[in-house]
């Protein structure tokens, strides 16, 4: 069970949820491909340096991967980032004012983006590298105007 389902009030339903996308995986990738460019031209000590950040990278990321949880539920919005270092926001949806998207050109590309959910109190809370952000705007919206 993960951290939406262990943080549910009594008789509230998860309607949907989202994760963070596989472009959180970018700088492993790079340290993989310039590490394959190093090897293919001979600088060996390049690689194998490479190689470890490659690996440093690749296990960072993968936490922040597996820990991170975004839902929507029938009552909240609820996102979490992070292990030991954790990050989390919990908005009753009758106290969300905006929800914002940013998204670079890449982000367009690939479907992911930065949200930034605004609440009440001037809390803002942005997200980043979530996959498929605008369609998890337009589910907290559909929510919204249920209420």
């Amino acid at each position: 069970m993960g951290y939406i389902e262990n943080n549910l009030m009594t008789g509230e339903k998860v309607l949907y949820r989202t994760y963070l996308h596989w472009f959180v995986f970018g700088w492993a990738i790079f340290w993989s491909i310039l590490a394959l460019f190093l090897f293919i031209v001979k600088f060996e000590i390049g690689g194998y340096i490479s190689l470890v950040f490659f690996f440093i990278a690749f296990i960072s990321e993968l936490i922040t991967f597996k820990t991170s949880e975004f839902g929507l539920t029938d009552k909240r919005v609820l996102m979490k980032v992070g292990f030991i270092k954790r990050n989390s926001v919990e908005i009753l949806l009758k106290k969300v004012e905006g929800i914002q998207i940013d998204q670079s050109i890449f982000g367009r590309i690939f479907d992911y983006g930065t949200i930034i959910i605004s609440g009440t109190g001037g809390l803002k809370s942005p997200f980043h590298k979530i996959a498929s952000p605008l369609k998890f705007r337009k589910e907290i919206q559909e929510q919204i105007s249920k209420i």
